[in-house]
């Protein structure tokens, strides 16, 4: 059975293809598929209607204690339920929660002097996600997590947050959907690259925004050892082959 998590980021899921995308890749896999969803567009709206301008370092969003609850109210509340309502019509069984629920990703806070309540995940309940996905289920994962030390929510990112449940979960295939079809290069797409081209490309600006975010987590789901991981758009869903493939460090002969 080929296990894939998915990660949808925001701005991909008002493409009308979608369902229909995950739907298949759902039926391939004989459901074993878990999809972690972004929603920063909507978090941004808003952050600003309630009059907080929003803020990012290295492409990770700063969060202050008001945020939280804007946080729970455009993930764990509109993106996930509408992508679940989607999924439904679309034919599949799909069940939306947040990393809050049941503990099921566990965080600890990085740098609150400057992000805030921004967390990295430390553990992910991965019985849970197992049960769900034997009895039929397609989770629908918000990013937003339990902290460790206080029980409170934590902000995590959601490339973030969908490598540690690829690496828990042993996934096959990590896939990182984004609103291009795959890493960019000079406007084309790299067809590879390997862990430290990947750096590379973060230390040199060629990646920057979101990019940034997605090439550190595609790189921490390699070093764990997921088999496939790969940055690319909406066909990447049903192709296993397009997009950029992530790999490991290339060994000179």
């Amino acid at each position: 059975m080929l296990m894939r998590v998915i990660k949808i980021g925001g701005r991909v899921q008002s493409d009308s293809r979608l369902p229909e995308a995950i739907a298949t890749a759902w039926r391939a896999s004989h459901g074993a598929v878990c999809v972690i969803h972004g929603g920063g567009d909507e978090i941004t709206t808003l952050q600003r209607a309630l009059g907080h301008e929003p803020a990012f370092i290295g492409g990770r969003r700063v969060t202050a204690a008001a945020d939280l609850d804007i946080l729970r109210m455009a993930l764990s509340g509109s993106s996930n339920k509408r992508l679940v309502s989607a999924l439904l019509t679309a034919g599949v069984t799909a069940l939306g929660l947040s990393g809050e629920d049941a503990a099921l990703i566990m965080a600890t806070r990085i740098t609150p002097a400057t992000l805030g309540h921004v967390g990295t995940p430390s553990s992910i309940r991965t019985s849970l996600l197992h049960t769900l996905l034997r009895d039929g289920y397609l989770p629908i994962i918000s990013p937003v997590a339990r902290s460790t030390d206080d029980g409170a929510p934590l902000n995590v990112n959601g490339d973030d947050a969908a490598s540690a449940v690829a690496v828990a979960m042993s996934a096959a295939d990590f896939l990182l959907v984004a609103d291009v079809p795959g890493v960019l290069e000079r406007g084309r797409v790299v067809a590879s690259l390997d862990v430290d081209a990947a750096r590379a490309m973060i230390a040199d600006g060629t990646a920057a925004g979101g990019m940034v975010a997605k090439l550190d987590a595609a790189v921490h789901a390699v070093q764990c050892n997921v088999a496939s991981v790969r940055i690319g758009g909406l066909d990447a869903i049903t192709d296993l082959h397009a997009g950029t493939m992530i790999t490991p460090v290339q060994v000179a002969a």
